[in-house]
Order: structure tokens, then sequence, then C-alpha cells
């Protein structure tokens, strides 16, 4: 079973490290917003390492009002300053709509879901919208330390999406 699985390889991370502390404040100051997507392993493309940053995720990588809950807590608490967003190419939100899959939800379930699905066509544009999203939420003491990426999932490269305004 594949939860056995990872009980197993846990046995294993937790036997090799031993008793080091790692602090809960991110030593980078950073706070990543990204997609769920499992192509996307941000540890590795990006550098980091155990207790640098915090990583939130979500389907699509989208700033909805519980990831501001998360970032506030994020800043407020535990000390980060920085905010890095990232999307990426050929996400499964650019392959439905909200209408679609709200009424396939009702359909299967017989009951509306209450939270929005925030499906997208244009990549740049939601980043650019999430960039606006933290720049606008009164929640965010740092909200003008954002800026927003895709990750090209074809070569793993992260080219910056500059906001409008």
């Amino acid at each position: 079973m594949t939860i056995d699985d990872l009980l197993a390889n846990n046995a294993v991370f937790a036997a090799r490290r031993g008793d080091r502390h790692v602090d809960v404040r991110p030593s980078r100051a950073l706070a990543i917003v990204a997609c769920m997507d499992s192509r996307l392993d941000l540890f590795a493309a990006l550098g980091l390492q155990e207790g640098e940053a915090h990583i939130l995720r979500n389907a699509g990588g989208v700033v909805t009002d519980d990831m501001v809950r998360s970032l506030a807590i994020s800043q407020r608490r535990l000390g980060t300053t920085d905010i890095m967003l990232v999307h990426h190419t050929d996400c499964g939100m650019q392959k439905i709509t909200d209408d679609g899959f709200r009424a396939e939800l009702l359909e299967s379930t017989g009951v509306a879901p209450a939270f929005a699905i925030e499906s997208f066509s244009d990549v740049d544009a939601d980043v650019r919208q999430s960039i606006e999203r933290v720049r606008r939420s009164i929640f965010l003491p740092h909200r003008d330390r954002v800026r927003g990426f895709v990750y090209e999932s074809e070569t793993g490269r992260l080219r910056e999406v500059t906001a409008i305004s």
C-alpha cells in the first residue's frame, strides 16, 4: 500500500535526522504559494533546504482567503517578509471551468460547493491576479514584497511575471 511505503520511508528519514532542531521560523523569511501539482518539486527546483521557507499549496496556487489566512500567520507570527508565487504551465486548473466543475460536483453529490473553483485560462494573468490579491490584503504587513513566477513544466525553468501596477 502506498501509505505504508511512505511510513517506511519516514522511519528512515527520522533515523537519519536524529535529534536535530529546525526552527519554526523560516530562515529565509520566505513564504511560497504554489500549485499542488505533483510535478512541482519546489525544494529541488529552488535549491531549498528544510526550515528555509513556508510552502503553501493549493490547486492552481491561487491566493484565496484561506491562503491569505496562512500568509498572515506566516508573516505576523513566524517572521516571513517575502512572498513568492509559483504557478506553472500545463496546469489542471486550465483544463476545467468554474461553471463546469461546479455543475459536475452538484450532479455527483446533490450539493453545490460553497467554495470558489478559481479555474483560469491564462497562467500569466492568474499570477498577476494573485499578486494583486496579496498587495490588496490589509492582513499582510509585507504585501509589497511579493513576486510572481511561472514554472515551465516542460523545462523546469522559472520565468517572472510582472504585475501591471
